[in-house]
């Protein structure tokens, strides 16, 4: 440990929200330095990264749904897991050298947030990918906790504290104290089920094919959880499932909530059922300290009040509820020596 501590002097160390729709990277005294879509742009039928190994994030996520038959545009995180091992090695490797630079002699340690649901085979290709990528140690935390030290909940003080974290691929919600978990549940819907929610009620309802990027804007631009101030309206376009010609047409936010109600609805299954196993005097923390949210699904409108309906409790919205998660895992790797035994390791492997 004290090795390693001395080489941190002469590398950029980062924490990483590996995120299924976004990957966020902190470094320690500097706070978020990266913040780009987990997408990449590949030549079909290939593992090999265009633009030489450039086309990744922004530049990647602008060609989804628009590659010609040359190019494919993948998004290698499905429900916050590794689903292409060689492509997430080749985003990592991205992402890690755009922030760490060429210029250190020594790959940085990086602390990286995991779903807590996810097997020791997943964590083992998320820690690999890493280390392929040019890590030089590799330190696994779970999300909820690096969501909880990030929205500055008292995560190791003897009393409750709950977080919903609602991501693009899986929501965490867990109750902690002193500084562990006293129960969790992770379940595998989250903001990109919404989208999904949206397309489909677009092609049910209007015989209309929209894209994962329209759908994620109507959803931004007028979906809600529970109605919430003025009722309004946007225009989709995309195109016609019968003609097959382009269309437009007009969605109201009432039709978008109604379609969002599935995906919303096993989000609040998720916290009660959550909130059933929390031991008694858990429970009683928690009707005095509330319910804190964070996740772009947290930025749904309403979220927070069908939380409080189903719950019964008080709900806030975290500060900056993107990059809770990114955050946490920046002041894990301040508080190294002190909160290891929260984080695994590439040694426990």
């Amino acid at each position: 440990m004290v090795l390693d501590s001395l080489l941190s002097w002469f590398s950029v160390d980062m924490g990483i929200d590996l995120g299924t729709c976004n990957t966020l990277v902190a470094v320690r005294g500097e706070g978020i330095v990266l913040n780009e879509p987990s997408v990449v742009a590949v030549k079909k039928g290939t593992n090999h990264v265009l633009n030489n190994g450039q086309a990744v994030g922004w530049s990647a996520k602008e060609m989804l749904g628009k590659t010609p038959g040359s190019i494919t545009a993948i998004r290698p995180l499905k429900d916050g897991v590794i689903s292409d091992f060689e492509i997430t090695e080749a985003m990592l490797n991205y992402f890690i050298r755009k922030v760490n630079g060429r210029s250190w002699p020594f790959g940085p340690r990086v602390v990286i947030a995991v779903p807590s649901g996810i097997t020791a085979v997943e964590k083992e290709a998320v820690r690999q990918s890493a280390d392929r990528a040019g890590a030089r140690m590799v330190y696994l935390v779970e999300e909820p906790i690096a969501a909880a030290i990030g929205a500055g909940l008292p995560f190791a003080e003897p009393t409750a504290s709950m977080i919903v974290d609602i991501g693009g691929g899986t929501t965490e919600v867990a109750i902690m104290s002193l500084a562990d978990i006293a129960t969790c549940e992770s379940v595998r819907v989250a903001g990109d089920d919404m989208d999904e929610a949206i397309i489909n009620h677009m092609k049910k309802t209007y015989n209309l094919m929209i894209g994962e990027q329209t759908a994620e804007r109507i959803k931004i631009e007028i979906g809600s959880a529970a109605p919430v101030g003025e009722e309004t309206s946007m225009e989709a376009r995309g195109r016609d499932t019968l003609s097959g010609l382009p269309r437009k047409t007009v969605v109201t936010s009432e039709e978008i909530r109604e379609s969002l109600q599935e995906p919303v609805g096993a989000i609040l299954e998720t916290v009660t059922r959550t909130l059933e196993r929390a031991e008694p005097e858990l429970a009683a923390d928690l009707v005095e300290n509330g319910i804190t949210i964070c996740g772009g699904g947290s930025l749904l409108r309403g979220m927070d009040v069908v939380i409080t309906n189903a719950t019964g409790m008080e709900v806030r919205v975290a500060e900056d509820p993107l990059t809770c998660v990114a955050r946490g895992t920046a002041t894990f790797l301040d508080n190294l020596e002190t909160w290891k035994d929260t984080l695994e390791s590439e040694l426990d492997s």
